[in-house]
C-alpha cells in the first residue's frame, strides 16, 4: 500500500497519558517507528510538541476521546498539521490491544491517508462554542430546577402552575416569594399579580390555597434562588454572547432572515459551524455532519432503516426546535412541508424533516450571501402536478402517440 505522508504521528490519548507513535522513512524503503508516552500536563505536552518538531513530523493524528484530545489538539495546531479522527473509522482488529498498538494503528492509517479529519473550529469559533453550549446547559438547569418547583407546589396543594401558564412568570415569582416570607392570605398574594395576570384573581386566590408549610418555604426558598442564581447567569450570558458575535452579525442577520429562525438558533448556527461552508462541499455533507440527514444500511441488497446519524447534537437540537416554531407557520414553504408531513410520519419524523430543509437553505443562504427566498405553500403541489404531468405523457408516448400540451386557463 502506498504511503501518502512520510513523517506521520499517531496518538492514543487518555486522561492522565499520551502514547505518541512516530513513523519515518527508514533505510532500504521501510518505514521506523519510535513510541514514547508522556503525561497530559501543559509541559509535558510541550516536550512531545518539541520531540515530534525534531523529527520532522508533518502530520498528527489523534483519536476523539471525550475532551481529553483537546489540550493535546491545541498544543500541536500551531506547529504542524493535525487531524481529529472518528473513533468508529479506526477500530483496529481485536485482540492484543494496548496504547502502544492502538498508537501504532493510528499512524499507519494516517500515512497510507486511510482515514479522514474531523472538523475542528478555529479558536475564535471555538470560544464561541463554550459560551454557546453553556448557555444550553444553563436553561437546561432553570428548566429542571422549575420542574422541581412544580412538583413541591404540588406536594403542598398549590395549584399556582393551574392558571398561570409558569411558575417562573414575574407575578407567580412575586407569589411565590410571598408565601416564602411567610404570607399565607391567598387573597392577598392573589393581589401581585402583574399585566394580564390581574384578570385571573379570583383563580389565583383558589390556587394558592393549600398545605404550605415551614418545611415547603425552605426548599421553595432555596429553589427560587437557584432560579435566580441561573437567570442572573444567562442574562450576563447573553450579553457576551452578542458582544462576541459582532464579526458575524452580516451573517447573523441573513440567517434569521429564514422563518423560525431567532437570535439564539443563529448564534448556534454560527458556533457550531462558524458560518464558513468551505469544510462541507455539499450541503448533504453538512446534513450528514449535524446529523440531520438518514443513516444507510444495506445487506445482501436490503435496505434497513437506521434511523438519523450521530452528529452534532447541539445544532440538531437547536434546529428541530426551530423546525417546530415553523411548523405553525401560514403561508410559507416550510410550514406547508411540515403539514404535509405531520400527518402520516408523526410530529418528530416531520421536524426533523422541515429542519434538514432549513439546514440546506441555511448552507446555500451563506455559500451564496442571498437571503432566503421563501417558494410559497402551494410549491410542493405545483412540483407533483408538474412531475405527474410528465409521467403520464412519457406514458402516452411509449404507446406511440404523439402528445400536444395545451394549458387550459
Amino acid at each position: 500500500m502506498d504511503v501518502l505522508f512520510d513523517r506521520v504521528a499517531g496518538l492514543d490519548i487518555g486522561k492522565a497519558s499520551v502514547t505518541v507513535c512516530v513513523r519515518t522513512p527508514g533505510p532500504q524503503g521501510k518505514r521506523v517507528s519510535q513510541t514514547r508516552t508522556f503525561k497530559t500536563m501543559t509541559r509535558s505536552l510541550e516536550v512531545m510538541r518539541d520531540w515530534l518538531l525534531d523529527e520532522g513530523v508533518e502530520l498528527a493524528g489523534m483519536e476523539s476521546t471525550a475532551t481529553y484530545w483537546k489540550p493535546v489538539f491545541y498544543a500541536l495546531e500551531d506547529h504542524m498539521d493535525v487531524w481529529l479522527l472518528n473513533a468508529s473509522h479506526m477500530k483496529a482488529v481485536p485482540g492484543r490491544k494496548s496504547d502502544v498498538r492502538d498508537a501504532e494503528w493510528i499512524a499507519q492509517l494516517i500515512e497510507h491517508g486511510l482515514v479522514r479529519p474531523s472538523f475542528v473550529p478555529p479558536p475564535e469559533i471555538r470560544r464561541l462554542r463554550n459560551m454557546t453550549r453553556y448557555r444550553v446547559q444553563l436553561t437546561g438547569d432553570r428548566t429542571r430546577d422549575i420542574t422541581r418547583l412544580e412538583k413541591l407546589l404540588g406536594d403542598a396543594s398549590i395549584k399556582l402552575s393551574v392558571v398561570a401558564s409558569s411558575v417562573d412568570t414575574v407575578s407567580a415569582m412575586a407569589m411565590l416569594s410571598a408565601l416564602v416570607g411567610g404570607e399565607r392570605d391567598a387573597e392577598a398574594m392573589a393581589q401581585l399579580a402583574r399585566g394580564r395576570m390581574r384578570s385571573k384573581i379570583p383563580d389565583l386566590a383558589e390556587a394558592l390555597r393549600g398545605r404550605f408549610d415551614d418545611h415547603h418555604a425552605l426548599l421553595v426558598g432555596q429553589m427560587l434562588a437557584r432560579i435566580e442564581l441561573v437567570n442572573t447567569a444567562l442574562d450576563t450570558l447573553n450579553v457576551q454572547i452578542e458582544t462576541a458575535m459582532s464579526p458575524w452579525a452580516d451573517k447573523l442577520d441573513l440567517l434569521q432572515t429564514m422563518p423560525g429562525i431567532g437570535p439564539k438558533t443563529a448564534q448556534v448556527f454560527i458556533a457550531e459551524t462558524g458560518g464558513d461552508m468551505t469544510p462541507w462541499p455539499t450541503a448533504a455533507q453538512l446534513a450528514a455532519w449535524v446529523g440531520l440527514a438518514p443513516a444507510m444500511h444495506e445487506s445482501a441488497g436490503k435496505r434497513i432503516p437506521a434511523g438519523s446519524r450521530h452528529g452534532n447534537k447541539f445544532l440538531a437540537s437547536m434546529l428541530v426546535e426551530a423546525a417546530g416554531s415553523v411548523g405553525r407557520t401560514k403561508n410559507t414553504y416550510l410550514g406547508a412541508q411540515y403539514a404535509r408531513l405531520v400527518s402520516r410520519r408523526g410530529q418528530k419524523r416531520a421536524a426533523v424533516a422541515v429542519a434538514h430543509s432549513m439546514l440546506v437553505s441555511a448552507y446555500h443562504m451563506l455559500t451564496r450571501g442571498e437571503p432566503y427566498h421563501d417558494l410559497g405553500p402551494d410549491w410542493l403541489g405545483k412540483r407533483n402536478d408538474a412531475a405527474h404531468t410528465r409521467r403520464l405523457v412519457a406514458q402516452l408516448e411509449r404507446l406511440g402517440h404523439t402528445v400536444v400540451l395545451d394549458s387550459v386557463a
